[in-house]
């Protein structure tokens, strides 16, 4: 099909079609100005630098895709399913309903549709993949879908709980959505800087990602006996949403009326204890594939996530669990379960 100037509304029209919440059109040169937010950023954390310096990629494109000229973003909204309540404060809501590598969940299903549809429009494309080519929520904000809040995540009409796509194509085009509705966050709101457990989000649009509990339980916090946060992660053994469940603009958003698939069959297998005392075998071939930022080679980081939580939160009835820990098969887990529960017997000492 040849390029026509009705292409960008009629990949947006798709988009609405296929369940997607709103789509926008960028050129690649929009994303250039990423590499000064993203120096701003690390000028006040710089702890992060060495993290924060591989997404300069993200703004300069055309280094890694010549040909590419444009970049397609679009919203889904993942705030309407039923998240189990004892998994509320466990596992990040956003790692529950993630579709990106389910072919049974919707937003899978639409995003292969998708993109057949932006090649047969005779597009060629390049998909984001399960980490990114560019910056999401930069590309989003450019293409005007939603605002960026004090809290660093993207916000459309449906709160933060919206998951981002999006593809470069070898067309330039544009398609910019008005975001004018989108109020920003008033000066003096602090609620999600107050409330994070870990003062990684220290300042408005600022954030230190090694001290983000969402790091410290995925690609970080390698040894949590020796990591001054570990007492401050709480409950949380994957991912965190504090600061996004304390934000105003979240109030009333999330509005559940459907499970997300595969998730009931396997909601009742996972807790503190459950996952101290898991088959590893059940942990590579059950767990890891729908929560993969904890790598197949680190599935260990799961019981020793669930033990420090046992510590944050200790119930007697934990116990058990923690002294069969310090028989795993892993070191890791071993080293573990016996720091906790010499970190609990020093607090029971001193009370």
């Amino acid at each position: 099909m040849e390029y026509s100037e009705q292409m960008p509304k009629m990949i947006e029209r798709r988009a609405l079609e296929l369940g997607y919440e709103s789509c926008g059109i960028i050129r690649t040169d929009d994303m250039l100005d990423y590499a000064d937010k993203l120096s701003e950023r690390i000028g006040r954390a710089p702890e992060s630098r060495e993290k924060s310096e591989t997404f300069f990629r993200f703004a300069r494109l055309n280094e890694t895709y010549p040909w590419a000229k444009s970049v397609i973003v679009c919203a889904s909204i993942y705030g309407k399913y039923n998240i189990p309540k004892h998994l509320d404060g466990l596992i990040g809501k956003y790692y529950l309903t993630d579709g990106r590598k389910n072919a049974d969940a919707a937003e899978y299903r639409a995003k292969a549709a998708f993109e057949c549809s932006l090649r047969q429009f005779g597009l060629e494309i390049e998909g984001e993949g399960k980490f990114g080519l560019t910056a999401l929520r930069w590309a989003a904000l450019k293409a005007g879908l939603g605002i960026i809040r004090h809290n660093n995540f993207f916000y459309t009409d449906s709160g933060s709980w919206v998951h981002l796509d999006a593809w470069i194509t070898d067309h330039e085009m544009e398609l910019k959505q008005d975001a004018g509705r989108h109020k920003p966050c008033p000066v003096d709101c602090s609620r999600c800087i107050s409330a994070c457990p870990t003062k990684s989000l220290s300042e408005p649009y600022t954030m230190n990602h090694v001290t983000c509990i969402s790091y410290l339980n995925t690609f970080g916090g390698d040894d949590l006996t020796s990591e001054p946060d570990s007492r401050l992660m709480g409950r949380w053994i994957f991912g965190c949403d504090v600061c996004q469940d304390v934000c105003p603009c979240n109030a009333g958003k999330w509005e559940a009326a459907e499970m997300f698939p595969g998730l009931a069959e396997i909601a009742d297998t996972i807790g503190l204890e459950e996952i101290v005392n898991m088959d590893y075998d059940y942990l590579k071939n059950v767990i890891q594939p729908k929560f993969w930022y904890i790598r197949e080679n680190r599935l260990w980081k799961w019981k020793v996530n669930a033990l420090n939580a046992m510590r944050n939160d200790y119930d007697k009835k934990y116990e058990s669990a923690i002294r069969v820990a310090l028989d795993d098969p892993d070191e890791h887990v071993r080293q573990m379960a016996a720091w906790v529960l010499s970190a609990l017997g020093a607090h029971t000492e001193n009370q």
